[in-house]
């Protein structure tokens, strides 16, 4: 049984990078076999480091899912997004690098620049493989990322399908050293459930809304009320013009009542307990480029 302290064949810290989109948090939510990560068909949806702990046997794993680092800094969130990734390759003992199929830009030659600043066993998972039809089509595309970094290992998966995930697993438990637990066996994630009510709140903002404006709003929670079997929450959805206002409430409030329903389902699943959620939404003008702003909603800070 893994208590802190105790002793274990394998623990460490292991990060899950790429750029926007690639599969990083589904990949997580498939090795912990729950959803603590969300996710959408929209680059940069994960926008903070999120935590997840796997124990089993005699091994603790603790995977890092980080934002996708993109070439473009942009405004302040997104040098935000920038640091939060870039910090976690000093803190790791092994670094799994998430890549789709045969496409190779900026992006990934970034995130080689990183790893050369410092000495990690760096595995390359080649994700969505589940999409080409024709296998033999993978032979060059592998040769190919041989070439460009001494990876320790490259594996093809699906994290959507879970396709070679335990082969990816296994590699990275093999690499992580003899050490005591850090967690107990039953924790998944460091991160708060206030942080993952408003996590779920801005996944389902994300799915209604069209390309641009998720970008421009955050959720933060004002009120957490946990009682026996009922948890109270009041939630804001901050967005940066009023127009923007309007397009989330929608028509007489219909968008808003209906991504509040599906929060409310997500987090009764996940806390185990009835949940009463509030919506409210408030502008405040620049945010997304505002570092006072952006402190205050958690941006910048590490899981």
């Amino acid at each position: 049984m893994a208590e802190p302290g105790g002793q274990l064949s394998h623990v460490g810290y292991v990060a899950l990078v790429g750029r926007p989109n690639v599969g990083k948090s589904t990949l997580l939510n498939r090795i912990l076999g729950q959803k603590i990560s969300i996710t959408t068909r929209k680059p940069q949806t994960t926008r903070h480091q999120i935590i997840g702990i796997k124990t089993e046997d005699d091994s603790q794993v603790i995977y890092v899912d980080t934002p996708g680092i993109h070439r473009h800094g942009g405004k302040a969130i997104n040098r935000a997004m920038n640091r939060a990734a870039h910090s976690v390759f000093h803190d790791v003992d092994v670094v799994v690098m998430i890549v789709e199929g045969d496409r190779w830009g900026d992006e990934e030659d970034m995130i080689l620049g990183y790893l050369r600043e410092v000495s990690k066993p760096v595995i390359l998972a080649i994700n969505k493989v589940d999409r080409i039809a024709d296998k033999e089509k993978l032979l060059p595309v592998l040769e190919a990322h041989a070439k460009r970094y001494p990876f320790h290992a490259l594996v093809p998966i699906s994290a959507r399908k879970g396709n070679y995930v335990d082969q990816l697993e296994s590699l990275v438990t093999g690499l992580l050293p003899a050490a005591p637990a850090l967690f107990p066996e039953d924790q998944i994630t460091d991160r708060s459930e206030r942080f993952l009510a408003a996590e779920i709140v801005r996944e389902k903002l994300m799915r209604q809304l069209g390309q641009e404006l998720p970008y421009a709003l955050t959720v933060e929670i004002e009120r957490f009320q946990d009682g026996p079997s009922v948890i109270e929450i009041s939630a804001l959805i901050w967005v940066e013009r009023a127009a923007h206002k309007s397009i989330v409430i929608g028509n007489q409030g219909a968008r808003l009542k209906d991504v509040g329903s599906q929060a409310r389902k997500d987090m009764e699943t996940m806390f185990g307990k009835q949940v009463f959620l509030q919506l409210w939404v408030k502008v405040r003008e620049g945010w997304t480029d505002d570092e006072r702003a952006l402190r205050r909603f958690g941006y910048g800070e590490q899981g």
